[in-house]
């Protein structure tokens, strides 16, 4: 199971790269590119940011609070101390990006993959990650301070990170 998921997110960093360079004009790109960029300290609050691309960009202290990032991808990226504080972030390829120190209070993670990240020190009150693909190490981080019930989803935080 391991290697299926390992080959799934390398066809799909290889295909994020393929678009990021034009390779693959058939294949348009729907949401903005923010592609190898510095994104430190930008307001992207309360916006529609769906299929945006943050591949190997870098948003320390990035404001995302309340934004529509469902079906983003984040992969090989870097936003410590980040707010994602009620983002929704279902669906998202968020695989090996430091995520430390974030705030993901009364987010929605729903069917994420987030293999590879850290999440060391990050805030996850009210958050749910239903069907979330996380880490082991990352999992039980965060359930020691795991709690309370997401707002938008209902479903426990406890629970959806299977402590």
């Amino acid at each position: 199971m391991a290697q299926v998921i390992h080959l799934l997110i390398s066809l799909v960093i290889s295909l994020v790269i393929s678009l990021g360079a034009g390779i693959a004009p058939a294949l348009a790109f729907e949401g903005v590119d923010y592609t190898l960029t510095n994104q430190n300290e930008q307001n992207f609050s309360n916006r529609n940011l769906a299929d945006t691309s943050f591949a190997g960009a870098s948003g320390r202290h990035a404001d995302f609070s309340g934004s529509d990032l469902h079906g983003a991808i984040f992969t090989q990226a870097a936003f410590p101390e980040a707010n994602f504080a009620g983002a929704d972030l279902s669906n998202v390829l968020m695989d090996k990006v430091d995520f430390s120190g974030a705030d993901f209070t009364n987010a929605v993670l729903a069917g994420s993959i987030a293999s590879g990240s850290s999440f060391i020190g990050a805030t996850v009150t009210n958050a749910d990650f239903s069907d979330a693909l996380i880490d082991r190490l990352d999992q039980r981080s965060l359930c020691r301070d795991a709690e309370g019930t997401n707002p938008t989803t209902g479903v426990n935080t406890r629970a959806s990170l299977g402590c």
